[in-house]
């Protein structure tokens, strides 16, 4: 059995999240923008940064070129990884999944978000905008500045061990 870990990143964050998670399951990942077809593999490991409330650009396009394979997401954004927000990003990107293909895992947590990205927020969202940006939403995002950590790494590695367990030993 074959398997791909590949991986989109804006900031590094998806990129150490993806080389936790490839020391794991014994695989060097792969950059999105040099990946190779997805058709060579039995297991996919896809992860990426949230944009817009799911796969970034580059990882959206990958993701519609699996077909018919066993596939794991995982994902990094600046809003907390136990939130409805979260939980619905990992929905509308198993939806870009093309067709034949069974989820078989999803792991998310928090990563920095770009300062472009910050910068871009406020110029675009002013006071009063459900974006704008509120003393709380600062706040988060300077949480999530210091993500992953070491714990949200441990935490990738715990989950793909197991699910490397389940899924891919059977």
């Amino acid at each position: 059995m074959k398997l791909l870990v590949v991986y989109s990143s804006k900031t590094g964050n998806t990129k150490k999240v993806a080389m936790a998670i490839g020391e794991t399951l014994g695989v060097e990942p792969v950059a999105v923008t040099d990946a190779p077809s997805p058709d060579d593999y039995d297991w996919i490991v896809a992860g990426f940064w949230v944009d817009k409330g799911t796969a970034d650009a580059a990882m959206k396009a990958y993701l519609s070129k699996i077909t018919n394979k066993q596939v794991a997401l995982f994902a990094t954004l600046g809003a907390e990884p136990d939130s409805d927000h979260a939980r619905q990003c990992l929905a509308n990107a198993a939806k870009l999944l093309g067709t034949g293909c069974t989820l078989t895992g999803q792991f998310i947590c928090q990563g920095k978000v770009s300062d472009e990205m910050v910068s871009m927020m406020k110029k675009m969202f002013p006071e009063g905008h459900p974006h704008a940006m509120t003393a709380e939403r600062l706040a988060r995002i300077e949480k999530a500045a210091s993500h992953p950590d070491a714990e949200d790494l441990s935490a990738a590695q715990a989950y793909f061990a197991d699910w490397r367990k389940e899924w891919i030993a059977g």
